[in-house]
């Protein structure tokens, strides 16, 4: 081997150890490795920034957009709450949870799909009595699973498929992987059904937020005609939320504080909610309830440029010392007050009456531009915007639903490539007003964009370099069968997806999968496709896939639950992969 070759496997080896033993940001360790690539002569300034026009990188950069308007229009809330219904089980639950979770993990980035499921499933688990450690868990394993069937089902896929473009010209059709990744999910999804109610742990979740914090009172009306009218209070999710706690019902009749289960709601009831902020985050995620104090379409904002806002009343606020409606806060502020805390405790009674002092904790609906226009006025001492606020735009779903069904159409049907059939999604979710500009913007992660890209070049100079043809006359050397060969491949995939990024291991192991098949004198193709595979199959860390970091705090998890059930569960659909692959795809 060569300098070049020595040099290319030194920055891997760097880079690995570097993202193991660090908390250096992935995106920062691996353009760092590029640019040492560059100036140590190994690439070229062209090869090293191959990556960034290459088209998996591209289309994951269009299904950020897709996948934002999908959760902005509230659509996949919209579908799992259809789907979750009343199971009467635990493993009926699961079952509930697995089955939608692998269908829409299949069509859009899986990390979408468990974000919006998780609050969904926590109240829903509230409600049912259920620990959502049994829960969550399997939630993210099946939506890695269900990621494996079409080309857009993870961003892993697109990787590769852009690689195989890129090197060989060749590209995968929209559900060519759906021929190992079905029987993945239906093995992998009952193995889960059938131990995960044994292996995970009964354990609530790590969740301190509604004590030590600031407690609000919030109401709400029931809109008449809307979806709620006629449900009882358990059906439409209101018991339990969250955040919050339903304290009381106000209706024209009565105002009643004692809330039987089987009480129905009618159009134009006011319900009252005691909890934290994100209580009223919670609260605008459902169809079918308004805000009752204000009027918040006096405002004259539109509901997709709305968020809830905290704000801390200084000692320069000119209405210290009169009513609400008497300081003519909402004209003045352009913001409407929904409930207001003071030192830490909820003030109860119409907000319009309650005086305001020095010290109160506003909680407001308002603008987006609200925070930097008033972040540094003499008014407030504080104002910070709630994460995830901005109500969802619940006409929109079946519209942006539609949308990506054609993209997929589109797709499978090869009338258009699957980076034209994303662009042309992600253009009319703009067009059509499921999401806006800016806010796609805020949902595009440049960071994970540059890892993605710049992760080429380790494989560009593994390639170019012979370190990659070096380490497969190695492998071959101890291995003369494509069978093993195709084993080690796998488990090497596996192993780097746990210790980094699982589109940085499928970029690793690139070539060398490629440079394994031409010592072997076989099809790349089977090498390929389980690199594809095995760069997802993260089971057996929190770290090792972004879906089952997520869900640790929720689920409450340690690090040996993952591997509890992610151990197996990563032998079992690594077995039934290599046995599988070489027959659909030959060596």
């Amino acid at each position: 081997m060569g300098i070049d070759a020595w040099l290319s496997m030194a920055t891997v080896v760097a880079v690995l150890g570097t993202l193991v033993m660090t908390r250096i940001a992935p995106d920062a360790v691996v353009v760092a490795a590029m640019v040492f690539l560059i100036f140590t002569g190994v690439l070229t300034p062209s090869e090293a920034l191959a990556g960034f026009s290459n088209t998996g990188v591209m289309t994951i950069a269009a299904l950020y957009v897709v996948a934002a308007a999908l959760k902005e229009t509230g659509a996949i809330k919209w579908v799992a709450g259809r789907l979750l219904g009343q199971p009467a089980t635990l493993r009926r639950a699961q079952w509930r949870v697995m089955l939608p979770a692998s269908l829409l993990s299949a069509f859009m980035n899986n990390t979408a799909v468990v974000a919006m499921f998780i609050p969904a499933i926590q109240d829903w688990s509230k409600r049912l009595r259920l620990p959502p450690s049994k829960l969550l868990l399997p939630l993210s394993y099946i939506s890695i699973l269900g990621g494996t069937c079409t080309l857009i089902g993870t961003s892993t896929n697109l990787v590769v498929d852009g690689l195989l473009r890129d090197r060989l010209g060749v590209s995968l059709g929209m559900f060519e992987l759906a021929w190992v990744g079905l029987p993945l999910v239906i093995i992998g999804g009952g193995f889960i059904l059938l131990l995960a109610k044994w292996l995970l742990p009964r354990r609530d979740a790590i969740d301190a937020r509604l004590e030590e914090t600031r407690e609000y009172r919030v109401e709400v009306i029931v809109e008449s005609g809307g979806p709620l009218v006629g449900r009882r209070i358990d059906d439409a999710g209101l018991r339990n939320l969250q955040f919050g706690h339903l304290a009381a019902i106000e209706s024209s009749q009565n105002v009643d504080d004692e809330i039987p289960v089987e009480t129905r709601l009618n159009g134009g009831d006011t319900l009252i909610f005691v909890g934290t902020p994100e209580c009223a985050r919670e609260l605008r995620e459902m169809r079918g309830l308004s805000p009752a104090n204000g009027n918040v379409g006096k405002l004259g904002v539109a509901p997709q440029h709305r968020c809830l806002v905290e704000a801390v009343i200084s000692p320069d606020f000119t209405g210290i010392g009169t009513t609400v409606r008497e300081s003519r806060f909402r004209s003045r502020f352009q913001a409407n007050i929904l409930s207001i805390s003071r030192r830490g405790r909820r003030l109860d009674g119409k907000v319009g009456d309650i005086e305001l002092q020095m010290g109160d904790t506003l909680l407001l609906e308002t603008d987006r531009d609200f925070v930097d226009q008033y972040r540094y006025r003499k008014d407030f001492l504080l104002v910070s915007q709630l994460n995830d606020s901005t109500p969802p735009n619940f006409e929109k779903a079946p519209l942006s639903l539609g949308i990506l069904g054609v993209m997929v159409v589109l797709s499978a049907s090869n009338l258009l490539s699957i980076l034209e059939a994303a662009f042309l999604a992600a253009g009319l979710m703009l067009m059509t007003r499921c999401l806006s500009m800016s806010t796609a913007r805020r949902y595009i992660d440049l960071s994970v964009l540059v890892v993605i890209a710049a992760s080429f070049s380790l494989g560009a100079a593994m390639t170019q370099s012979g370190a990659a043809q070096a380490i497969a006359e190695l492998v071959v050397l101890h291995i003369d069968s494509p069978w093993v060969a195709l084993a080690f491949v796998y488990a090497m995939t596996v192993l780097f997806t746990e210790m980094i990024t699982n589109n940085a291991a499928a970029v690793l192991m690139f070539p060398i999968a490629l440079a394994v098949a031409g010592q072997l004198d076989v099809d790349y193709m089977p090498y390929v496709i389980a690199i594809a595979v095995a760069a997802s199959a993260s089971f057996m860390t929190a770290l090792g896939y972004q879906t089952n970091l997520m869900v640790m705090g929720p689920g409450g998890y340690r690090m040996h639950d993952y591997f509890k059930l992610g151990a197996p569960l990563s032998v079992i659909v690594g077995m039934i992969a290599v046995s599988l692959i070489p027959q659909i795809w030959p060596f």
